[in-house]
């Protein structure tokens, strides 16, 4: 397969992001999972939101809106008050894989912690 046959493939998997890749994608940035920290107490608007965070509320619906995006988050705007609320699925479905995979993690970490351990008694 030639480079450019490659290049149609990896551009649509690129567009068939998974719920757990946007998930994971949105989680990435400190004040969207401070947001998520905050809306597990319940919804809130998103002026509530905005208030421990010293960014404008233009940057702070960004994040809302990739939230959003990433169904970890909904929202509903009743005359100005825009509330966010948690959607459980997507975080369940992530920390399903997680836990999927935290096993196999702590099986290779104890390997490496034996092997290095092996290497400290030959020394």
């Amino acid at each position: 397969m030639t480079a450019g046959t490659r290049r149609p493939i990896l551009s649509a998997m690129a567009k068939c992001l998974t719920d757990l890749d946007r998930a994971f994608s949105a989680l990435a940035d400190p004040i969207r999972r401070a947001i998520i920290g905050r809306l597990c107490d319940g919804p809130k608007s998103v002026s509530e939101l905005s208030e421990p965070f010293k960014i404008a509320l233009p940057s702070l619906l960004k994040h809302v809106r990739v939230l959003e995006q990433s169904r970890l988050v909904s929202s509903e705007k009743i005359g100005r008050v825009r509330t966010c609320k948690l959607e459980p699925h997507v975080l369940q479905a992530t920390e399903a894989w997680l836990h999927q995979h935290i096993s196999a993690w702590e099986k290779r970490l104890d390997r490496m912690e034996a092997h290095i351990e092996r290497m400290k008694r030959k020394d």
